[in-house]
Protein backbone atom coordinates (compact mmCIF):
# COMPACT_ATOMS: atom_id res chain seq x y z
CA UNK A 1 0.00 0.00 0.00
CA UNK A 2 1.20 3.80 -0.81
CA UNK A 3 0.52 6.89 0.99
CA UNK A 4 -0.97 10.00 -0.88
CA UNK A 5 1.84 12.66 -0.05
CA UNK A 6 -1.00 15.30 -0.41
CA UNK A 7 -3.18 14.00 2.64
CA UNK A 8 -1.39 11.08 3.61
CA UNK A 9 -3.98 8.56 3.20
CA UNK A 10 -3.57 4.91 2.09
CA UNK A 11 -3.62 3.92 -1.60
CA UNK A 12 -4.13 0.75 -2.79
CA UNK A 13 -1.87 0.70 -5.69
CA UNK A 14 -3.61 -2.13 -7.58
CA UNK A 15 -7.03 -0.67 -7.82
CA UNK A 16 -5.37 2.28 -8.84
CA UNK A 17 -3.46 0.68 -11.70
CA UNK A 18 -6.59 -1.34 -12.50
CA UNK A 19 -7.84 -1.48 -16.11
CA UNK A 20 -11.52 -1.03 -16.55
CA UNK A 21 -11.63 -0.38 -20.41
CA UNK A 22 -10.27 0.99 -23.27
CA UNK A 23 -10.16 3.75 -25.43
CA UNK A 24 -11.15 4.20 -29.08
CA UNK A 25 -7.43 4.64 -29.30
CA UNK A 26 -6.41 1.94 -27.47
CA UNK A 27 -5.27 3.33 -24.44
CA UNK A 28 -5.84 1.79 -21.30
CA UNK A 29 -8.33 2.98 -19.00
CA UNK A 30 -8.80 3.12 -15.33
CA UNK A 31 -11.29 4.23 -12.56
CA UNK A 32 -9.81 7.68 -11.10
CA UNK A 33 -12.44 7.15 -8.38
CA UNK A 34 -10.31 4.03 -6.96
CA UNK A 35 -7.26 6.69 -7.15
CA UNK A 36 -4.87 8.13 -9.58
CA UNK A 37 -1.07 8.44 -9.91
CA UNK A 38 1.73 10.75 -11.67
CA UNK A 39 5.24 10.16 -12.41
CA UNK A 40 7.73 12.93 -11.39
CA UNK A 41 11.76 12.90 -11.10
CA UNK A 42 11.76 9.06 -11.50
CA UNK A 43 9.28 7.89 -9.13
CA UNK A 44 5.65 7.12 -9.25
CA UNK A 45 3.34 8.82 -6.79
CA UNK A 46 -0.30 7.55 -5.57
CA UNK A 47 -3.30 9.73 -4.87
CA UNK A 48 -6.24 8.68 -3.39
CA UNK A 49 -8.25 11.41 -5.63
CA UNK A 50 -7.77 13.97 -8.16
CA UNK A 51 -7.73 16.64 -5.95
CA UNK A 52 -4.66 15.30 -4.48
CA UNK A 53 -2.95 15.00 -7.60
CA UNK A 54 -3.90 18.19 -8.71
CA UNK A 55 -2.32 19.90 -5.20
CA UNK A 56 0.88 17.78 -5.78
CA UNK A 57 0.96 19.06 -9.57
CA UNK A 58 0.62 22.85 -8.72
CA UNK A 59 4.06 21.88 -6.28
CA UNK A 60 5.51 18.80 -6.42
CA UNK A 61 8.62 19.86 -4.37
CA UNK A 62 6.14 20.90 -1.13
CA UNK A 63 4.78 17.47 -0.73
CA UNK A 64 8.05 15.38 -1.22
CA UNK A 65 9.76 17.35 1.57
CA UNK A 66 7.66 16.77 4.19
Amino acid sequence: MAQCPVCKNTVNEDANKAQTGMTPGGAKEVDPAAGTRQFHDGTWYYFDTIECRNKFTRDPDSFIAQ
